[in-house]
């Protein structure tokens, strides 16, 4: 009699299957949290106090994450961080995760969800420019063609919205978080050598305890104490915004990239553009309309572009750095 074993290729496949699953569920999550901070803003709160309360309630989760990569530094079982080292964790947390974070909700309080999203998902974009004029690095006409269908679809969705709302406060809000997508493509290229030593895991950790302590200076600096004291409704809202928009799609992710790679997760990404502009509609009655669709279309095209290339350039990867 033979033994009954599984396939290695059934093992394989069910593994990528659930990187999938995870990638795809963590983009729709994440980009969830836009409805969640139009959902508090109904409380007459400010974006310093919903930053802020969003890193309360997350900072413990990532605070024993950086606790636990912290003692297997000391132990020796990681690298021991240099201060320089140290410097830029502090640096890209405040970039990254502070003030990119507090700029996206700057704009959300005048532009729609959809719009908000397009316009962060041109961080790739911006990461492409910045490099090609910051280290000189030619773009291929490829790349000229995708970032031309990426920025022509933010343009069709920001000129339908302005047709609908004040334009002021449009070109504020899209201003906002533009700004928001500029900082976290600096975070970016600033992270991308440092990751390779720190690994995502720790990196993340380290830069969220500092995005979350600096919301919670801010916070104290700019309200009273008595500012804590807010509704029953608040609190839950923000909680769901802290676990279920923040601290579970990043794991969801991290969980992603060491199953199928980072250029794929990063593809399936794309699917927080498209579900946030159902769920807008689901939510918060944004209606989606031809334009709005026809613009997701054009920057998913331009942003796939630019992704996939970098993939096919790319050595394959089976697990986080």
């Amino acid at each position: 009699m033979t033994s009954t074993t599984v396939p290695p290729a059934s093992s394989g496949f069910s593994q990528r299957a659930m990187g999938f699953t995870l990638a795809a569920l963590g983009a729709i999550l994440f980009s969830g949290k836009a409805i969640v901070v139009k959902f508090t803003y109904a409380y007459g709160v400010d974006a310093v106090t919903l930053i802020a309360f969003r890193m309360l309630f997350s900072l413990p989760f990532f605070a024993l994450i950086a606790l636990d990569q912290a003692r297997r530094a000391r132990r020796g079982q990681l690298p021991v961080l240099t201060a320089g080292e140290r410097g830029r964790v502090v640096v890209l947390g405040l970039l990254g995760y502070y003030l990119s974070s507090f700029l996206d909700f700057l704009g959300l309080r005048y532009i729609s969800v959809g719009l908000e999203r397009l316009i962060l998902f041109l961080s790739p974009t911006l990461v492409l420019l910045i490099t090609a004029f910051w280290l000189k690095r030619a773009i291929a006409r490829s790349q000229w063609v995708a970032l031309a269908l990426s920025y022509a679809g933010v343009v069709l969705v920001f000129a339908h919205d302005l047709s609908q709302s004040a334009g002021d406060a449009v070109w504020l809000g899209a201003g906002f978080v533009f700004a928001s997508a500029l900082t976290y493509a600096l975070y970016l290229i600033g992270s991308g050598e440092l990751v390779k030593r720190v690994g995502s895991t720790r990196l993340t950790a380290y830069a969220m305890t500092v995005s979350s302590i600096a919301c919670l200076v801010q916070f104290f600096v700019l309200h009273p104490v008595s500012a804590l004291l807010q509704p029953m409704g608040f609190y839950g809202l923000s909680l769901i915004h802290a676990t279920v928009n923040t601290v579970l799609p990043v794991f969801m992710i991290m969980a992603a990239v060491s199953r199928i790679g980072a250029p794929l997760a990063a593809q399936l990404g794309m699917l927080g553009p498209v579900s946030v502009l159902f769920l807008a509609y689901w939510f918060l009655g944004e209606p989606v309309t031809s334009w709005q669709l026809a613009g997701t279309g054009l920057v998913l095209a331009g942003v796939f572009a630019l992704t996939a290339k970098s993939r096919a350039s790319a050595k394959p990867r089976n697990a986080p750095a």
